[in-house]
């Protein structure tokens, strides 16, 4: 059996594993990384533009971020904090794209004006609301709100053709959002890495555990055992540090890894599907990420939105994404995943989530069952003559929600993303989806804070990171000058102003 040295493990070739090693390769020249992919290439799962909105999630449009509480006020801080997140990901490529790591910005982000559009009176209460409260935020400061019908065609004139003038409608409107093919970034950052020589790629090749040693307490070494997808040769690689950024294979490879912080998770696989347009005309008379409400019951990674979408160059239409209940954590994975993912320590949990969220679960099936022409009827509410024969139905990402344990309800289901690490600093686990890609660059600082404290104390990595993320360190929330500063460079250099 071969064996193989490694400071770093990156599992997974998606934009987590892409960012962080390209960060690690910076402020650590000499360490030596290897990436695994069990796919023929990177970014072919949930990164690969597809399997992933591409919005650059900033909070402008999407509502789910802004919750409505009962007494009908309306919570910001999340959509806040996610703008913030999203650009110091703006400042990171940046930096790649002057300093020739990425190329040309128009190869993976495109300006695409985000929006955000209701029906109806208490809906468009709402929005108002909504609107008026971020506006009073610098990082929302230059967003529109219009309920005039001809302002709204202005914004979105194929949404409003053939539409009542005496339907209440809305609109939220920022002109310097971004579509970004995470999949052309994702491989445009590895490429970068690779011609780093302490870099190591190894595609079709799949870990099927890791552990550390027995009976050698002192020795913080993970053995990453793999198998070669083709040769089906076995390795066994020795790493100081690993990171498990696999989409939905992370907590199952978390689990093998058998640390006491992942006690406890579990995971809620959501699919999803695209309507894809294929008549040119259509295509071209919409430019814009229009997002509007979810369906009671809905996952948030099923809020309806119709999609200027960027993908290879070439300019798409999306409308959806369609959820749908599956066993499996990844698109090419086994029926059995879920049910191999029940532990000792999670079945309390798993039970309690199926049990507390039935309304989700059988929603979701119900999804799965939609036939193409209700699927044409979520879409006429977007686009009031929508025609059948121009759309098809294509598979999208696949998405493991986070199941934890909660003393109140044994478990608890959430949609964001979360870092568990080892105490020992040796091992790291991204989990969860939404918004994930987009602010990919903070959730892999989080990584450097928690499983490299000592390096990220020292003078030449703070320097660093302060060249790399010019806001590193600072809030954004709360400096509107240092937000101006950054903005700026930003929208310039990727082109979205």
């Amino acid at each position: 059996m071969a064996h193989l040295d490694t400071d770093v493990v990156l599992v997974g070739g998606g934009i987590m594993s892409a960012t962080l090693g390209t960060l690690l390769s910076t402020l650590d020249p000499s360490l030596t990384i290897t990436m695994i992919e069990q796919l023929p290439d990177v970014a072919m799962e949930s990164s690969d533009a597809l399997n992933n909105a591409g919005t650059g999630h900033a909070g402008y449009c999407e509502l789910n971020y802004t919750p409505q509480a009962e007494d009908g006020s309306i919570s910001i801080q999340r959509a806040l904090n996610i703008n913030a997140a999203f650009e110091v990901s703006l400042q990171y490529w940046s930096y790649l794209v002057e300093n020739g790591a990425l190329p040309s910005p128009n190869h993976f982000i495109t300006k695409t004006p985000h929006l955000s559009f209701v029906l109806g009176e208490k809906n468009v209460a709402f929005l108002r609301q909504r609107t008026t409260q971020l506006k009073q935020h610098p990082l929302f400061a230059e967003m529109q709100y219009s309920e005039a019908f001809e302002q709204l065609q202005a914004w979105m004139p194929l949404m409003m053709a053939k539409r009542s003038k005496d339907q209440p409608l809305a609109a939220s409107y920022v002109p310097h959002g971004a579509d970004i093919d995470f999949g052309a970034l994702t491989r445009h950052m590895v490429r970068h890495l690779q011609s780093n020589p302490n870099f190591t790629l190894l595609k079709q090749t799949k870990v099927s555990n890791l552990n550390k040693v027995k009976n050698r307490a002192k020795d913080n070494t993970w053995h990453v055992h793999v198998r070669d997808l083709q040769t089906k040769q076995k390795q066994t690689i020795k790493a100081k540090f690993v990171f498990l950024g696999a989409g939905g294979g992370a907590l199952p490879l978390l689990q093998k890894a058998n640390i006491d912080e992942s006690k406890g998770y579990g995971g809620f696989p959501v699919s999803g599907q695209w309507l894809i347009c294929h008549n040119e005309e259509v295509i071209q008379q919409h430019y814009a990420k229009v997002y509007g409400k979810a369906a009671v019951g809905a996952p948030p990674m099923s809020v309806p939105h119709l999609d200027t979408r960027v993908i290879n160059g070439k300019r798409a239409l999306l409308f959806g994404p369609f959820a749908g209940f599956t066993t499996k954590f990844l698109k090419g994975g086994s029926k059995l995943d879920l049910a191999r993912s029940l532990k000792m320590n999670n079945i309390k949990a798993m039970i309690s989530v199926g049990r507390h969220n039935m309304d989700l679960t059988k929603y979701l099936i119900k999804e799965t069952k939609q036939t193409h022409a209700q699927r044409m009827q979520a879409l006429r509410d977007f686009l009031p003559n929508a025609n059948a024969d121009d759309w098809t139905l294509e598979n999208a990402g696949q998405r493991v929600q986070i199941i934890k344990n909660c003393e109140k309800k044994w478990g608890k289901l959430e949609f964001g993303t979360e870092i568990v690490a080892a105490k020992d600093c040796t091992l790291a686990a991204l989990l969860g989806a939404s918004p994930g890609a987009s602010v990919s660059v903070q959730a892999m600082l989080d990584v450097l804070e928690r499983c490299f404290p000592k390096q990220m104390q020292t003078e030449v990595w703070r320097t660093q990171l302060m060249t790399l993320i010019p806001s590193y360190g600072q809030s954004l929330v709360d400096d509107s000058k240092l937000l101006k500063t950054v903005r700026e460079r930003t929208l310039h250099r990727l082109n979205l102003i």
